[in-house]
C-alpha cells in the first residue's frame, strides 16, 4: 500500500487521502473509550467462565447472566451513539475539506467512507467484547481478514486508477466482511447471550458510566494528541503538506501498531491476573512484554530510516514523506507513546482511569503549540509542540504508575 499509493496517487490526491483518515479518527468522539472499558469489562466476567467448542459459553450462572446483560447493553450503546455521532462526523469533515478549490472529486467518496465507518465502528465494539473473553488470538486473526480484504480491495481498485474511491470503497468492504465473518463465526454465542439477556436484567449504567466518562476525556484528548495534524497542516500548509504528514503518521503509526501487539496479546490475561489478584504472574509478563514491544519498534524505526536515507531516490513512497528531522520527531514521540501506552493497560486494568487529567493536558497543550507553530514557524518543525508534550508528560506519568502499582498490590 505504501508502494501504490505514491505510484497511482498525486501528491495532493495523497493530501486527500490521508485528511479522509484524519478526520474518521473523530470517531473517538463516538467510541470515548468505551471500546476498551468493555474489554476490561467482559474480561472480569469471563474470569469465571470458558468457551465451549460451539463458541457458547458454561460456567458460573451469575457471571453469565452479568455477561449476557453486558453484551446487550454494549450493543445498545454502540448502536445508538453510532448514529448520532457519524453524520455529525460526515458535516464536519465536508467543511473542514470543502475549504480547498480542486479538481479531485472528494465528495462522494468522503460519503461512502463515512457510511462504511459506521460498520467499523460496530465491528470495534463486538471484537472488543469477543476479546475481552481471552479470545485474542480468533480476534487477531478475524482483524487480519478485515484488513486483507480492506488493502487487497483499495490496492486493487487504485491499480485501476480510482484515486479517492480506493480508500472509500476498499473501506466499505473491509468492513462488510468483517460483519459477515463476526456473524457466521460467533453465531451461537450472541444468540445465547440475547437469550439469556432477555430474562435477565442488570445496571450496567451505574458501573460503567463513570467509569466510560473518564475514559471518554482521555479518548478525545487523544484525538488531539495523535489525530489532529494533518487538518491543521491541510488549513495552513496546504494539501501536499498533509499528505506528507499524513504518510509518515502512518508509517510510524504502523510499526507502533505492529510493536505494540506484544501488549495487545496479553490484555485480557492482566485483566483477568487482576480480578484474581495474582500481581506475581502479571508483573512478571507484563515486564517480558514491554520490553519486547520497545526493542521491536526501535528495530521497525531503524529500518525506516535506512531505507529513507540509502534508498531515497529508488523507492518512490521515500519522497513522499517528511524530512529525516521531523520525522525523527515523530518516531521517538511514538516511541515514548509505546511506554506509555503499556503502563496506561496496567492501571486501566483495575477498572479506573489514573490518566485522564494528563491526557487532557496533552491533548490541549499539543493542539495549541502545533496550531501556534503553524501559523509562525515553518514546516520542519510542526511536531516540536508532540514530541515536548513527552518531555513534561512522562515524568508524571511514570511517577503515577509507581505510585499505583504499590498502592494496588
Amino acid at each position: 500500500m505504501l508502494i501504490l499509493i505514491p505510484l497511482y496517487l498525486s501528491a495532493e490526491a495523497q493530501g486527500y487521502w490521508y485528511t479522509f483518515v484524519s478526520l474518521a479518527a473523530l470517531a473517538v468522539f463516538a467510541d470515548m473509550g468505551f471500546s476498551t472499558v468493555l474489554l476490561q469489562f467482559s474480561a472480569h466476567e469471563f474470569a469465571h467462565l470458558k468457551f465451549e467448542k460451539d463458541k457458547t459459553f458454561s460456567g458460573n450462572r451469575h457471571y453469565l447472566e452479568r455477561l449476557a446483560t453486558l453484551f446487550r447493553f454494549a450493543m445498545k450503546w454502540s448502536g445508538g451513539v453510532g448514529l448520532i455521532a457519524f453524520p455529525i462526523i460526515l458535516v464536519v469533515g465536508f467543511l473542514i475539506l470543502n475549504e480547498k478549490q480542486t479538481d479531485i472529486h472528494w465528495v462522494t467518496p468522503w460519503i461512502i467512507y463515512g457510511l462504511a465507518s459506521v460498520f467499523v465502528f460496530v465491528n470495534s465494539m463486538l471484537l472488543s467484547f469477543i476479546e475481552g473473553c481471552n479470545s485474542v488470538g480468533e480476534v487477531q486473526k478475524i482483524r487480519f481478514y478485515i484488513s486483507f480484504a480492506t488493502a487487497i480491495s483499495t490496492m486493487g481498485l487504485l491499480v485501476l486508477d480510482e484515486g479517492l474511491y480506493s480508500l472509500a470503497i476498499g473501506l466499505g468492504i473491509g468492513a462488510i466482511s468483517g460483519t459477515i465473518i463476526i456473524f457466521y463465526k460467533y453465531k451461537y454465542m450472541i444468540s445465547q447471550l440475547l437469550s439469556i439477556a432477555k430474562d435477565t436484567i442488570h445496571d450496567w449504567k451505574k458501573e460503567i458510566l463513570p467509569l466510560v466518562g473518564r475514559y471518554a476525556v482521555s479518548w478525545i484528548s487523544g484525538y488531539f494528541i495523535f489525530s489532529i495534524f494533518t487538518p491543521i497542516a491541510f488549513h495552513y500548509y496546504g494539501v501536499v503538506e498533509a499528505g506528507q504528514i499524513g504518510f509518515s503518521i502512518a508509517i510510524c503509526s504502523a510499526i507502533f501498531g505492529i510493536s505494540n501487539i506484544w501488549m495487545t496479546i496479553i490484555i485480557p490475561k492482566i485483566n483477568m491476573y487482576v480480578a484474581h489478584k495474582d500481581y506475581e504472574s502479571l508483573n512478571i509478563m507484563f515486564k517480558k512484554h514491554l520490553i519486547s514491544a520497545v526493542i521491536t519498534y526501535i528495530l521497525g524505526i531503524i529500518t525506516l530510516f535506512i531505507v529513507v536515507i540509502y534508498f531515497k531516490d529508488i523507492l518512490p513512497f521515500a519522497n513522499r514523506l517528511v524530512s529525516v528531522f521531523p520525522l525523527s520527531i515523530i518516531s521517538t514521540g511514538w516511541l515514548l507513546q509505546i511506554v506509555i501506552y503499556g503502563l496506561a493497560i496496567y492501571m486501566r486494568a483495575h477498572k479506573e482511569e489514573p490518566l485522564m487529567l494528563l491526557s487532557f493536558l496533552s491533548g490541549v497543550y499539543i493542539a495549541i503549540s502545533t496550531l501556534l507553530i503553524a501559523i509562525y514557524l515553518p514546516f520542519e518543525y510542526f511536531f516540536i509542540g508532540f514530541l515536548s508534550s513527552y518531555v513534561w508528560g512522562m515524568p508524571l506519568v511514570l511517577k503515577i504508575f509507581s505510585r499505583y502499582k504499590k498502592e494496588n498490590i
